[in-house]
C-alpha cells in the first residue's frame, strides 16, 4: 500500500475507534516503583474517561514489586508484568481476577521491558545487561527460561526488547553498550542467533525504540545525548541502517536532560518523546519521506516523566512523572498532533508507567 494511502486509511480508522471509545470509560492499569523515598503500590488499576481526561486511580493488585513495565497478551487475557529488582522476575496477571497466575526469574537484574513474540515472552535485564526468552503457556502462564544472552561491553544495559512489525525478528536496545542488536529466534527451541548490530555512537545511550506503522523505520530515543535517530528498517535483511538525527529539545538547553520513552501516532503522522530533567513532552512531524520535524515541547505536568502513552481515543496523552508522583493527561488534537498544557493529575507514587487495557481499544 502507498505511504500516503496507508495514512489516510490509518487516520479515517483512528477517528472511527476514537468516537466509539468516546461512549464508555476506560480501563487503565499503573505501574510504579515499590522500593526508594515514596514508595508506590507496585501495580494499580484505575479508569479514564475520555471526554474530560480525568484518571480515578482504583484498586491493587498485590504481590507485583517494583513493577516497572508490562504488556499484554495476545488475547488482551493476561497482563505481563517486569518486577525491577536485583533478582529480576516476571510475572502473568489474570485479567479477569486481578490474581498472580505465576513467576518466573528473568536470570538478570533489574528487568525494564518485555514483549510478547508470538508464543514467546521476551524481557531485557536492564542491570546485567541480558535478554531472556520464556515461552507461554496454554493458559497463559510463564514457562521456564529457554535462553539468555548477555550483550557486548563492559557494562551493557539492555532496555528494551520487542519484536519486529514483520514478525521475523527480536530487537533488543542497550543503553550500555550504544547498540541495536537484532536476533533471529528459533520457535521450536526458544533460543536467539545474533544477527546484526548497530552501533550507535558512543555515549548515546539508546533507551527504546519505536516502528512506524509502515515497518519500514524506526525512531532510536537516545538518553544520554537527549536525541532521536531515524533509522531505516529492512525486514528482508534483518538490518538497520542510520539516518537523520534530531533533538528532542529545540533550542532549549537544561542542566541535565534524560530521554525516557517515544511513541509514535497510530496514524504514522507523530512521534512524541519525553523529556526527564526538561520535564516536557517533545512533538515531531513525521515528514512524507519519514524523518522528523521538531514542531515543540509541552510541559509535561510534573518532574521526571518516565513513560508517556496515547489513548486509545487518540485525544489525550497520559504521563507518568515518577518525582511529582502523579499521571498527568494532556489534550491532543488528533488532526494536527499539537498537545495543549496538562489538563489535570492524578496523585501516583514513583509512577512508572501507563497502560489501557486492551480490551478497551
Amino acid at each position: 500500500m502507498a505511504r500516503r494511502t496507508f495514512l489516510g486509511a490509518s487516520a479515517s480508522a483512528a477517528l472511527v475507534g476514537g468516537a466509539a471509545n468516546a461512549r464508555r470509560e476506560l480501563t487503565v492499569y499503573l505501574g510504579s516503583f515499590t522500593s526508594g523515598d515514596r514508595p508506590g503500590a507496585g501495580l494499580q488499576r484505575a479508569v479514564a474517561d475520555p471526554v474530560s481526561g480525568r484518571l480515578d486511580v482504583g484498586d491493587t493488585i498485590p504481590g507485583l514489586p517494583d513493577a516497572s513495565w508490562s504488556v499484554f497478551s495476545h488475547d488482551g487475557h493476561v497482563l505481563y508484568v517486569t518486577n525491577e529488582l536485583t533478582d529480576g522476575r516476571i510475572a502473568a496477571v489474570d485479567v479477569a481476577s486481578g490474581a498472580v497466575r505465576n513467576t518466573q526469574p528473568t536470570h538478570g537484574e533489574a528487568p525494564t521491558h518485555t514483549s510478547v513474540h508470538g508464543q514467546f515472552l521476551l524481557t531485557a535485564n536492564y542491570g546485567s545487561g541480558s535478554v531472556v526468552v520464556h515461552p507461554l503457556l496454554d493458559d497463559g502462564r510463564i514457562g521456564e527460561a529457554t535462553d539468555v544472552q548477555t550483550h557486548d561491553g563492559p557494562e551493557p544495559h539492555a532496555h528494551q526488547v520487542l519484536p519486529d512489525p514483520s514478525g521475523r525478528w527480536v530487537v533488543a536496545v542497550d543503553l550500555g553498550a550504544d547498540s541495536v542488536y537484532v536476533y533471529g529466534l528459533d520457535t521450536d527451541t526458544g533460543k536467539l542467533h545474533r544477527h546484526s548490530q548497530l552501533r550507535m555512537p558512543e555515549k548515546y545511550g539508546p533507551r527504546h525504540l519505536a516502528f512506524h506503522p509502515d515497518g519500514e523505520r524506526a525512531y532510536i530515543l537516545g538518553e544520554l545525548r537527549s536525541e532521536i535517530t531515524v533509522a531505516a528498517w529492512d525486514a528482508r535483511a534483518g538490518t538497520f541502517t542510520a539516518g537523520q538525527v534530531v533533538s528532542t529539545l529545540g533550542d532549549a538547553r537544561p542542566p541535565e536532560n534524560y530521554p525516557a520513552e517515544l511513541q509514535v501516532s497510530a496514524d504514522g503522522r507523530f512521534v512524541y518523546a519525553s523529556n526527564r530533567g526538561h520535564d516536557s513532552i517533545a512533538t515531531f512531524d513525521i515528514t512524507d519521506d519519514g524523518d522528523l520535524a521538531f514542531v515543540d515541547t509541552t510541559p509535561c505536568g510534573g518532574s521526571w516523566p518516565r513513560h508517556l502513552t496515547i489513548d486509545p481515543t487518540g485525544r489525550w496523552i497520559y504521563v507518568a512523572n515518577q518525582r511529582e508522583h502523579v499521571v498527568a493527561w494532556l489534550p491532543r488534537d488528533p488532526n494536527t498532533g499539537r498537545l495543549a498544557a496538562p489538563a489535570g493529575t492524578a496523585a501516583v507514587d514513583s509512577a512508572c508507567f501507563v497502560l489501557f487495557e486492551r480490551s478497551s481499544r
